[in-house]
């Protein structure tokens, strides 16, 4: 599994109370639970990785930009932070036994909100606490608990919250201070929020009302429900094209929304007026997908160009429709944000060098306090010719090391999702071990165009194999990878993979490691969260009662009895995205013909946002795969 910044669904996501103690401030004025000590000596580099403390791109209010917040991993465990930029002074907000990762400032910064739902099970309601600190309270008084749709703040403190429930499907409430929450939109079909205007008065949803739940439509409505303007790109779900709100304008009765389309078969950016329905299309000439977000003033754009699997940042000046470069260093940028004074931070990394928040003003804008992580390798670029096109795939080696090599097929989640030149603890910890790692993206993946991003229907999970296939047999042909030493592993998505993997294809691997994984597709649809739900009957072409036997030709249990490699599984007991009731049927199936496996279920979610038992996590999957093809235990 790759290991993001911030672990959270759907690609990567057992619990760990904070030590007890008194608390105190470090060296940087970040108030933390002090961590039992640590011999950084003794720890083999693949540990420091995770343990190494990491922050994620800080958020600021935008009425009050020297107030920020980020999620950082000081106390071992990732939670939300607080940042007064003017007096440099930092505190920890949540403290939870399983982490907390969302939240946000409202525009004048005096609170932050934070989802409080329970071990990761992604089901609760919004909290707020003041940004000086003080007692949680709920942010939206008279909502009961549910999935996030999204949430917008506004400027006079009334909010717009989006909910998902099994029972309501997508419902968007208005809540304004002392009032009782007023609904505004319900429809059974996946929605949310996608921002509010800057004056407040104007609120961008996106639907799927048409039963495309891969491709939304936009809809603007006023406060009171009533609809502004439409943007259905789909033509009521006959066409494969999407819409995604980027934001309003951040100038008031400035009623531009920032909106990405596909209609030239990638993601591009385009300014559409909701008031006088104007549609103004950007035309940057920049391969692969691109997104932005305003500048502050409201004046350009701040571009974020993916192609390749790297990225890069541009300044589209809006009157002169000029684009200037904003230099960063190759590799992947992950997130950026554009400040009031015309300077832009960023959160860079490459597969060699671990993340950073930089500044186009110079400098690291925040640097977490304690050892730091240590690097990597590089990855080479592989393109290997599939059944449905060239397939790109990243490898990572030992350095020096000469092939035929233990090889780990590491599959990202998702699936609307790729691997990048960034960096992740996971796989340079096997490449410590003496494995090479590659990561496909196959198609289904993101960032290499609409087409290819839309090959995953119906076939779903066989089709992903196939260019998994051509790339194993590219990594066997051409040295690099031992054919009797060949894992396959990933979480989530990638987990689902696996499983389905080691029984389509029972010859090709060795070992497979899921995690988190969809392992009975027809008990996963029945007992996942309601959007997932319908993000299936768009993949598969309707329910299980519809179109059984896609389900069926999808669903790792109808292989389990052909799997002959040994099988490793984790999974999250209380994981809305993968249930763990499908994963103990599958297991049930494993042990009762008595295939070799092992399963490890821990007190979380879609994955751990705590870092001693992500650490244990992985030295469990490294140990299973050392034991099963006869390689080292320890990194070398």
């Amino acid at each position: 599994m790759t290991d993001p910044i911030v672990p959270a669904a759907p690609t990567t996501p057992g619990g760990r109370t904070a030590p007890t103690g008194t608390t105190g401030a470090d060296a940087t004025g970040v108030t933390a639970v002090p961590l039992a000590p640590v011999d950084t000596d003794a720890m083999p580099d693949w540990e420091k990785r995770f343990r190494a403390p990491r922050v994620s791109l800080p958020d600021w209010a935008l009425d009050a930009p020297a107030r920020s917040l980020f999620v950082s991993n000081a106390t071992g465990t990732y939670e939300l932070y607080a940042w007064d930029r003017d007096s440099d002074s930092r505190r920890q907000v949540t403290d939870r036994p399983n982490g907390t990762t969302d939240g946000t400032l409202s525009p004048d910064g005096r609170w932050i909100w934070w989802f409080s739902d329970t071990d990761g099970d992604e089901f609760g309601v919004w909290m707020r606490q003041p940004f000086e600190g003080g007692d949680d309270e709920p942010a939206a008084p008279g909502l009961e608990a549910s999935y996030p749709a999204g949430l917008a703040i506004g400027r006079d403190g009334t909010s717009v919250v989006g909910r998902s429930t099994d029972e309501d499907g997508s419902t968007i409430h208005v809540v304004r201070p002392g009032l009782a929450p007023a609904e505004i939109y319900r429809h059974r079909e996946s929605a949310g929020v996608g921002d509010l205007s800057h004056d407040g008065t104007l609120v961008a949803v996106e639907h799927t009302e048409h039963g495309d739940a891969m491709h939304s439509a936009l809809r603007v409505v006023r406060l009171d429900g009533s609809t502004v303007a439409e943007l259905d790109d789909t033509k009521g779900g006959a066409e494969a094209l999407g819409l995604a709100v980027l934001g309003f304008a951040p100038v008031d009765g400035d009623t531009r929304l920032l909106v990405g389309h596909q209609r030239r078969g990638r993601w591009e950016p385009m300014l559409w007026d909701v008031a006088s329905g104007t549609e103004t299309e950007l035309d940057l000439d920049l391969p692969g997908d691109v997104s932005a977000e305003w500048y502050p003033d409201g004046s350009g754009l701040l571009v974020e160009h993916s192609f390749e699997a790297r990225s890069e940042l541009w300044r589209y000046e809006i009157a002169t429709r000029e684009l200037v470069p904003v230099p960063t260093p190759p590799g992947s940028v992950s997130g950026a944000t554009a400040r009031p004074d015309g300077s832009v931070e960023y959160l860079w990394s490459s597969a060699s060098q671990p993340a950073v928040v930089r500044s186009t003003s110079g400098g690291v804008v925040l640097d977490p306090p304690g050892m730091k992580a240590p690097a990597s390798v590089a990855v080479e670029d592989v393109w290997v010719q599939g059944p449905g096109g060239r397939v790109h795939a990243l490898v990572q080696k030992p350095e020096g090391a000469t092939g035929p090599l233990p090889t780990v097929f590491d599959i990202h989640g998702g699936p609307a999702w790729h691997d990048s030149d960034a960096f992740a603890a996971g796989p340079a910890a096997w490449v410590d071990h003496g494995y090479a790692v590659v990561r496909v993206n196959y198609r289904g993946s993101t960032g290499y165009g609409r087409e290819w991003t839309d090959a995953l229907k119906h076939r779903v999970g066989l089709i992903e194999l196939e260019d998994i296939a051509a790339v194993r047999e590219w990594a066997v042909t051409s040295g690099l990878a031992d054919p009797s030493k060949l894992v396959l592993t990933g979480g989530s998505w990638g987990g689902y993979l696996t499983l389905l993997g080691l029984g389509t294809q029972p010859e090709a691997w060795a070992v497979g490691l899921a995690a988190v994984p969809v392992a009975d597709y027809v008990t996963a649809y029945h007992d996942e969260m309601e959007a997932l739900k319908s993000l299936d009957r768009t993949l598969l072409g309707g329910s299980p009662e519809e179109v059984p036997e896609r389900f069926e030709a999808s669903s790792p249990l109808t292989y389990v009895d052909a799997v002959s490699a040994p099988v490793y599984i984790s999974a999250g007991v209380n994981d809305p995205r993968c249930p763990i009731r499908q994963v103990e049927n599958y297991v049930d199936r494993l042990a009762a013909r008595g295939a070799v496996h092992e399963v490890y279920r821990y007190d979380a979610g879609h994955g751990s946002l705590v870092v001693e038992e992500r650490i244990k996590q992985v030295r469990l999957e490294l140990a299973f795969a050392a034991r099963h093809l006869g390689t080292r235990q320890e990194a070398g």
